[in-house]
């Protein structure tokens, strides 16, 4: 093992508690100054990430598969490429201001935790983290560290998803006791982001030419390689992703999640649940969330629908058409809906309706907006010419902790009956290996405790 991967995954909770060898590196750089920037994921979402960035200087380019990343690295010479991102904060973690982490959700911790404990500043793809003790050590790391954080929701960044908050607290809507969140996929097929194996477990494969499969695994178990998990569809092996639901909640809960301030479920069930072998994903699902009251506000029942399953239309929803995708929260007064992403919100009504609140009803912004996306967002924050990322890691671990939640239930076909102060499962023995997964040799990290 490097001596980085040495440091990063600690065993020994004494010596991260002291805080021993660490320099803080919050806002390594002036504001005029470029930032130095890490790349962990280079092909697919990664190119999404750092084609933002290119104004920055982008130092070093790190993927498993050469063949993905070759665009990539075609795109930026001048940096260094490594397969393993221990290897690279080895060689050049002092060169290094900030990360940007866009691989399967399986080794999101893994990075995350690299660069924040040499203090660097991290944006990493959703979902955050691949369980719920990753996400619990995320949020206390970034504060350790004090380091700037940013989830890839881009959403969050959005003009709709203000507005859905700014009309929640305008009492625009009204009390909420209901919302209800549908989503068109996963398609599967071959090269899509879903692909179903003919046999479970699917065969060995050869491994492609300049691909790195254990490296890939990384904390996961040992398996022979197939084409099915990489590039994209290890999104429906629990072991990697976390299915449709895990992909897309951190977009279509997000405006929920905020705007009424739902904060952990005291029970999440799968209502419906098509079937499927073990470790993977169903082709179809009902999955409902269970929220307490909070204060005033009452308690409330969220329920997602994936597969091609759509709630009913009510005729009180005020809709010609439901889109393909979509979020509806259902107030004493009126509803607002949202599509996959809360880009675009409105209320319910009929469309001249609806022209005449926006004209004449519709609140004045209160929120500041933001231009130029999640990745300047988080650029800005570092350089100081901005406010923290509104998805930091305070706020996106728990929309990540919602979200697993409601994939527990899935991947299980169960009710879960959840304690979160003291992130337990209380209606299931053995949750435990799900909640904290073991990891692979190598790859093992500590009770780390601040």
């Amino acid at each position: 093992m490097s001596s980085i991967s040495r440091r990063v995954f600690l065993k020994h909770a004494s010596v991260i508690s002291t805080g021993a060898a660490f320099i803080p590196n919050l806002i390594s750089c002036a504001p005029a100054q470029k930032i130095n920037i890490a790349v962990i994921g280079v092909g697919g979402r990664g190119k999404a990430n750092w084609s933002e960035c290119l104004k920055e200087n982008i130092v070093a380019l790190c993927d498993v598969d050469e063949n993905r990343a070759s665009e990539g690295f075609n795109a930026i010479p001048a940096a260094r490429r490594f397969k393993d991102f221990r290897k690279m904060f080895d060689e050049m973690g002092n060169e290094i201001d900030a990360v940007l982490v866009s691989t399967p959700d399986h080794t999101h911790f893994a990075a995350a935790m690299a660069a924040m404990q040499l203090g660097k500043h991290v944006y990493v793809e959703k979902p955050l983290a691949h369980n719920i003790w990753q996400l619990r050590t995320l949020k206390k790391a970034a504060h350790h560290y004090n380091v700037i954080t940013q989830m890839g929701n881009q959403g969050h960044t959005t003009d709709g998803i203000r507005r859905v908050k700014e009309w929640v607290d305008a009492g625009v809507i009204g009390e909420v006791k209901e919302v209800i969140a549908w989503f068109d996929g996963p398609d599967f097929g071959e090269g899509k982001y879903f692909t179903k194996p003919t046999q479970f477990p699917p065969v060995a494969e050869p491994i492609p030419a300049g691909f790195d499969w254990d490296l890939w695994l990384g904390p996961a178990a040992k398996r022979p390689y197939n084409h099915v998990y990489h590039p994209k569809s290890w999104r429906g092996f629990y072991d990697f992703g976390n299915a449709e639901l895990g992909d897309w909640a951190c977009h279509t809960l997000d405006a929920p999640f905020w705007s009424l301030e739902l904060g952990m479920p005291v029970a999440t069930e799968a209502l419906s649940h098509s079937g499927a072998p073990e470790g993977f994903m169903p082709d179809r699902s009902i999955i409902q969330f269970e929220f307490p009251a909070r204060g005033n506000r009452p308690p409330v029942t969220m329920k997602w629908y994936e597969g091609g399953l759509q709630p009913e239309k009510r005729p009180d929803w005020k809709i010609d058409e439901m889109p393909g995708s979509g979020m509806i929260m259902i107030g004493e007064k009126q509803n607002i809906i949202t599509g996959g992403r809360p880009n675009n919100a409105q209320l319910t009504m009929p469309k001249a309706e609806w022209d005449d609140w926006v004209a004449n009803e519709m609140p004045e912004a209160t929120i500041p907006r933001i231009e130029g996306g999640p990745q300047k967002e988080f650029l800005d924050a570092i350089k100081g010419n901005g406010p923290l990322p509104g998805s930091n890691f305070d706020y996106a671990t728990e929309l990540t902790e919602m979200s697993l939640l409601g994939v527990l239930a899935q991947r299980l076909n169960t009710r879960i009956e959840y304690d979160a102060e003291n992130m337990r499962v209380t209606n299931h023995e053995g949750i435990e290996k799900y909640i904290k997964e073991p990891v692979s040799k190598d790859w093992e990290y500590g009770e780390e405790v601040w």
